[in-house]
């Protein structure tokens, strides 16, 4: 059912008033394909602009308090916790999880997929002008907990 309709078919904010509040999280990825060259030099730390994924990182949980300002149904939510990993993998690709929780009468799932989302589309920014071919992939939400409509966990990525 899509909540975010009212009954003539318009778009509206879901009213949680009477929703309980519980316990809430959830986590998501985001991938960034690079050339090898690319990573070492984020990996190595010879980035001129700086630590790329420190930076990534801060723009991640930015992004996951600023949510309901980019998505315009989304509820301003009270996080209580937002986590940034980055990490390389293989010779060509860095992996991001983001990883939201808070006490509240609605999910997650948004802010923890705009961190991702946020940290990803910033490690493009700030290696552009050395590989312009990047690509951001996979951009999913792993896992989610609390609520009415209980966990979800997503299916190993083929």
């Amino acid at each position: 059912m899509l909540t975010h309709l009212d009954s003539q078919g318009r778009a509206n904010m879901v009213d949680v008033t009477d929703k309980a509040v519980t316990s809430r999280e959830a986590v998501a990825e985001a991938r960034v394909r690079m050339l090898p060259a690319t990573l070492r030099m984020i990996v190595e730390g010879g980035h001129p602009k700086g630590d790329v994924f420190a930076v990534a990182r801060i723009a991640g949980i930015q992004a996951a308090k600023k949510t309901a300002d980019l998505i315009p149904l989304c509820h301003p939510l009270m996080l209580t916790s937002v986590k940034l990993e980055l990490r390389a993998e293989g010779d060509d690709l860095v992996h991001i999880q983001a990883r939201c929780k808070l006490a509240g009468q609605t999910g997650v799932e948004m802010e923890a997929l705009t961190a991702a989302s946020v940290a990803a589309l910033t490690i493009y920014d700030m290696c552009k002008a050395v590989d312009r071919g990047m690509t951001i992939e996979s951009v999913r939400l792993l896992e989610k907990s609390g609520g009415k409509s209980g966990s979800f966990k997503a299916q190993e990525a083929s």
